[in-house]
């Protein structure tokens, strides 16, 4: 059993895999103080609220946006298991062709998101990962890693719109009856759902455009759930994305 985590600004997500089969995937509040052994025992209760061992782990796989973190939570993994734990980054396989103007500046994220699409949709095809930024990553069809789009998440957005403002409230994130809001709270509603669906649409259109073909669209990303519901698009939503993706990479690394 392979232990993998995806180390976010916001949050950090835990599962385990075995072989192509995925035991369990949790998300923990990224806690960018805590020291190695708070995130032991963190990654220790998850694993028993699953029946896991740490002695049923063979490795581990990390991928991380938080360089801060990365060594923190490998060396936190190695408390619990002496097995082999690999980061991804330069050295390790990962199958993708990229053709950025800097391969080496790639999240790590959108790395693993690519991998995992390239084995499990039909190309080309664009992936929405919707967490504290929106980032949108183009793979075409011959499994070439094309380019990136990133743009404000959903929460920065409705974060900056509350904290810029003096009369604004906070709010849920869930959708109002109607787009035209007839109070404070439904018009920012629309104006954070609608308006963000309505950003993923635009942009499928523009990036079919500019690839002259359809794609297939995969979203993940804690914020998935409640966007695309209201997109005009059809779009495969798959939380369990990223950990395909890690899956991957360690099986071709072994």
């Amino acid at each position: 059993m392979i232990l993998a985590i995806d180390i976010g600004n916001t949050n950090i997500v835990i599962g385990c895999f075995e072989g192509s089969s995925i035991k369990f995937t949790e998300r923990l509040s990224t806690n960018h103080k805590a020291t190695e052994l708070e995130y032991a025992i963190l990654f220790k209760n998850v694993l028993e609220i699953y029946s896991v061992t740490p002695s049923q782990l063979d490795g581990g796989i990390i991928s991380s946006v938080v360089p801060s973190l990365t060594n923190v939570v490998k060396n936190a993994m190695g408390k619990l298991s002496k097995s082999r734990i690999l980061v991804v980054g330069p050295g390790v396989k990962t199958g993708l062709s990229i053709m950025t103007d800097n391969p080496g500046q790639l999240g790590a994220d959108l790395v693993v998101d690519a991998v995992a699409c390239i084995n499990e949709y039909p190309l080309p095809a664009v992936i929405f990962d919707m967490g504290t930024a929106t980032t949108i990553s183009v793979v075409d069809k011959s499994k070439n890693y094309l380019g990136t789009v990133i743009m404000p998440g959903v929460e920065i957005s409705l974060g900056s719109l509350v904290g810029g403002t003096s009369q604004l409230p906070k709010i849920s994130l869930d959708a109002p009856k109607r787009v035209i809001g007839t109070n404070t709270s439904d018009s920012m509603k629309s104006g954070i759902i609608f308006a963000s669906a309505s950003s993923i649409d635009g942009m499928i259109d523009r990036i079919e455009n500019e690839l002259g073909e359809k794609t297939t669209v995969i979203a993940t990303g804690g914020l998935a759930g409640t966007i695309v519901p209201y997109c005009r698009h059809e779009i495969i939503l798959d939380d369990e994305l990223l950990l395909k993706g890690l899956s991957v990479i360690y099986n071709k690394n072994v």
